[in-house]
């Protein structure tokens, strides 16, 4: 099959941002699926031997915290998120490290808080940073600050929209959103089996809103309106977007390569 013009400008792309959520870093019961974070780690570390830029936004603090502490699912109080935060961004950044090592990279943690995102001289800051840390070989991995920082806007409440303001200060060309499902359907594909996967995007509608669901998982935050809301604002950036099943992480490898995989929102083709 011939390779459509969007796909293949994404074979073109050097930095991209990599969000993953909690339900594809965790197991149904909550704890860390390790098999599945350590080959996220491989192919990380992959794409940088092969001169990409990859950022990763990784959400799960609050959930792996929460399990680790003995909770049935995430607190619902302030002060409960940022107690199950603590803990979990400990562990969620000690394995990130632990398996990066085992391939020659190193992790680069970075936690963000609104001022990133509305203070022009902190958002340079971290762009600055960002781009220091990949030039000296690390790989950023970046979370909300959700220990300290309890006044965070709304729409910073999920790192799905953290990951669409990553991609536009660092100057990423590429947003991907590995998630539980395959991509964006035309009906939630949890409760409608023959659901559409589509394949190619050039804009967010409110229909399309409407046919978003909410978070597949008690541990996780976001849902598919979310990642609409995120692409939406991607999408202004001139920013290619791709959701995708995080169940393999080595689809990031296939989408890099122009594979037809996931659905691809890109203002390549749109009016």
């Amino acid at each position: 099959m011939e390779m459509s013009p969007a796909r293949e400008r994404l074979t073109q792309h050097k930095r991209a941002v990599v969000k993953i959520g909690t339900t594809s870093l965790t197991h149904p019961n909550g704890t860390l699926n390790l098999q599945r974070i350590e080959k996220l780690c491989w192919v990380l570390a992959d794409l940088y031997n092969q001169d990409k830029e990859i950022i990763l936004v990784t959400s799960g603090a609050i959930g792996v915290g929460a399990n680790a502490l003995g909770m049935d699912e995430r607190p619902r109080e302030i002060i409960g998120r940022q107690a199950a935060s603590a803990v979990g961004q400990a562990m969620l950044m000690q394995i990130y490290q632990n398996f990066l090592r085992t391939y020659n990279r190193i992790a680069a943690q970075i936690l963000l808080t609104r001022d990133c995102v509305n203070d022009s001289l902190r958002r340079e800051n971290a762009r600055n940073a960002v781009n220091k840390i990949i030039e000296m070989g690390a790989i950023p991995i970046v979370n909300a600050n959700d220990t300290i920082a309890t006044d965070e806007l709304p729409e910073l409440s999920d790192n799905d929209t953290l990951s669409a303001y990553v991609a536009s200060f660092s100057d990423s060309e590429l947003l991907v959103m590995l998630t539980d499902r395959e991509g964006f359907y035309n009906k939630d594909p949890r409760t409608h089996p023959k659901a559409i996967l589509f394949r190619e995007l050039n804009e967010v509608t409110p229909k399309m809103e409407l046919t978003a669901g909410g978070s597949g998982s008690m541990l996780g935050t976001g849902g598919m309106v979310t990642k609409l809301n995120a692409a939406r604002y991607a999408l202004e950036q001139d920013i290619d977007i791709v959701m995708a099943s995080g169940e393999d992480p080595a689809i990031l490898l296939r989408i890099l390569s122009g594979e037809e995989v996931g659905t691809l929102f890109t203002t390549i083709g749109g009016e």
